[in-house]
């Protein structure tokens, strides 16, 4: 299991893997990676997913510089944590709690 600790220490030291997918991504979303950052480091684990190939990853929820929730999905592995993509929650699949799913979704 991923810990948040560890992803933030990770993160510190810029041992971090920006992939295609997650710039593709933010490019489109016009998220900038201070408010990825900021989210990181404010950031908890809401969802686990330790049997995701190539690494284990997990679902963060963070708040970006002005306090918007921010999901993000890291990948930990090789002493690097993998940015695979990220995105600001809607109402149709997330409770207002920007935690937990809503059913079916």
């Amino acid at each position: 299991m991923l810990d948040i600790k560890d992803i933030q220490a990770l993160y510190s030291k810029k041992a971090v893997v920006l992939t295609q997918h997650f710039l593709d991504r933010i490019r489109k979303r016009s998220i900038a990676l201070q408010d990825v950052r900021a989210a990181v480091n404010n950031g908890e684990i809401i969802e686990q997913y330790p049997d995701d190939y190539p690494h284990p990853s997990a679902l963060l929820l963070g708040y970006t510089v002005d306090s918007q929730p921010m999901h993000i999905v890291v990948g930990m592995g090789g002493g690097l944590v993998w940015l695979i993509t990220a995105y600001y929650p809607d109402a149709d699949t997330w409770e207002p709690d920007n935690k937990t799913r809503k059913a079916g979704k």
